[in-house]
């Protein structure tokens, strides 16, 4: 992904932005999609085929390479002067940082040792990286990019994109999972809304930037995700396929709206030869917010479900005529089933606490929303405290 935007960079700046529509796709369309098509290849056939099913477009793809894209003269002089110890470090630092993120939760974080580890490797291996990158003369990545206002900016507002944008693709199947008993298939039809209005809106993003401030669509675009994150932010354990359509759809219109103008911002006052550097860093921070994201929602999800049961615990007690009277209904309807008493008041009192339980987690997948609506609508400001970048590339003045 870095060097196909890098390709893009390269392009003149009248194909740029184009160019940066058909990226959308994979940045956002592609992800959206997902779910829908892995749900359909997991129920039909196995869940295995996920996995081969790169072969056929990726053979497409690498013919499209050599045909479409212009061969460059090797020079095997560039060898003797790469960084090599930033690339060393930087690998183990982000793959140990990316390894911590998505399985800490799952084991615990700090009080498993292999978790310990490689938070202790991702800590001294991406100082190690900063120190080399700052210190080098020709860095793998020039990490002062980020000194500079569009650049840096833009690159926040990517970090809390990914956050958001892997984060709605974490939260969604999992509460259609666990709170509707969602199949993949189910699963996959309800996501596809985020996905598929993204095909007919996208390609008139180009033409409205040529119209109106790239800042200013972005931010726009922004507030739309913001938004539908909101609307997801107050279901019940009764929100199915059919309320969360409208959320899906209010979220593609505003990812495409948001993601060409962003990477304009972004990337317009680059010099042609930090490209490499620039778009390096670009995908990686939205990459690295996805796993920060789903590390630091599938934790809130944890500590909130565990508030909200406590909470809802203290209003459910054997002296509440309430509770007594729902105790002594599934009690009954138990009996009726062939159960005897004892039985029945034991799988009564399971019943009430199951119930408990679900309502703890729709609330605590509903913070997790309101969180992450709110992250969008925080770094929406950033943008506009960028500079104002022509449509294809350059600052203002070269726009005109």
């Amino acid at each position: 992904m870095p060097l196909a935007f890098q390709v893009i960079l390269g392009m003149p700046p009248s194909k740029r932005t184009t160019g940066m529509a058909l990226f959308a796709v994979t940045a956002t369309f592609a992800p959206a999609i997902g779910p829908t098509v892995g749900g359909y290849l997991t129920e039909m056939f196995h869940w295995s085929i996920v996995f081969y099913m790169n072969l056929l477009p990726g053979i497409f793809l690498m013919i499209a390479i050599v045909y479409g894209i212009d061969k460059e003269p090797k020079n095997f002089q560039l060898l003797k002067a790469i960084d090599r110890w930033g690339i060393i470090t930087m690998a183990i630092g982000l793959s140990s940082l990316t390894i911590f993120l998505e399985e800490g939760e799952r084991k615990d974080w700090f009080s498993d040792k292999t978790i310990l580890v490689l938070a202790i490797l991702a800590a001294i291996f991406i100082t190690a990286f900063l120190i080399v990158e700052i210190k080098t003369k020709n860095p793998f990545i020039n990490l002062r990019l980020l000194l500079q206002k569009n650049f840096g900016f833009g690159c926040l507002v990517n970090f809390v994109v990914g956050l958001a944008m892997y984060g709605a693709l974490y939260l969604l199947p999992l509460y259609l999972s666990t709170i509707q008993n969602y199949n993949s298939i189910d699963i996959g039809k309800t996501m596809m809304w985020a996905g598929l209005p993204q095909l007919f809106i996208i390609p008139f993003v180009p033409k409205i930037l040529t119209k109106v401030d790239g800042r200013w669509l972005a931010f726009a675009g922004i507030n739309i995700f913001a938004i539908s994150c909101y609307m997801n932010s107050h279901m019940t354990d009764q929100v199915g396929y059919d309320q969360l359509m409208w959320s899906q759809i209010v979220r593609a219109m505003g990812q495409p709206l948001l993601m060409v103008p962003l990477s304009t911002i972004t990337n317009g006052l680059i010099a042609r030869e930090q490209a490499g550097s620039a778009s390096g860093l670009f995908n990686m921070l939205r990459n690295l917010g996805g796993s920060v994201g789903i590390a630091v929602l599938s934790t809130l999800m944890s500590l909130r479900e565990k508030f909200h049961s406590a909470k809802l615990v203290e209003g459910v007690t054997l002296y509440d005529h309430g509770t007594q009277d729902r105790l002594t209904a599934l009690k009954q309807a138990f009996m009726l089933k062939g159960f005897d008493a004892v039985t029945a008041g034991q799988k009564a009192l399971g019943a009430v606490d199951m119930t408990l339980r679900k309502q703890a987690n729709v609330m605590s997948f509903n913070d997790c929303f309101h969180v992450v609506s709110l992250a969008l609508v925080a770094s929406s400001v950033l943008i506009l405290l960028c500079d104002k970048v022509g449509a294809g590339g350059g600052g203002a003045e070269g726009a005109h």
